[in-house]
């Protein structure tokens, strides 16, 4: 059982990690697709860790399915909502950050 609670707390551990520097990534990057970038790759790499932890918890396998279900849901939107963002935003005329751009 010991194994178990040590591979739940780097699981979290992990998943928490990703999603703090996603949240870094927000605020430093310098325009609005590196950005989606940090928030889609890390957020849905945390949440799956986070989850995964979560699982090696559960009291029963009904919170089990739940758990599953939720990392399904969120491996499938997390990456489309990414992707539709970034290409609204170039569809509409987002200008790409470059070295030397005076607005960062």
């Amino acid at each position: 059982m010991i194994v178990l609670d040590i591979a739940s707390v780097v699981l979290l551990a992990a998943g928490a990690l990703f999603v703090v520097s996603g949240g870094v990534g927000l605020l430093r990057f310098p325009d609005f697709y590196t950005r989606v970038h940090a928030a889609g790759i890390t957020d849905s790499a945390g949440a799956g860790l986070i989850l995964l932890g979560l699982l090696l918890r559960t009291p029963s396998w009904e919170t089990g399915v739940r758990l599953l279900v939720i990392m399904l849901f969120l491996a499938l939107t997390g990456p489309t909502a990414s992707y539709v963002l970034a290409f609204a935003a170039r569809r509409d005329g987002v200008p790409i950050w470059r070295e030397g751009d005076p607005r960062r």
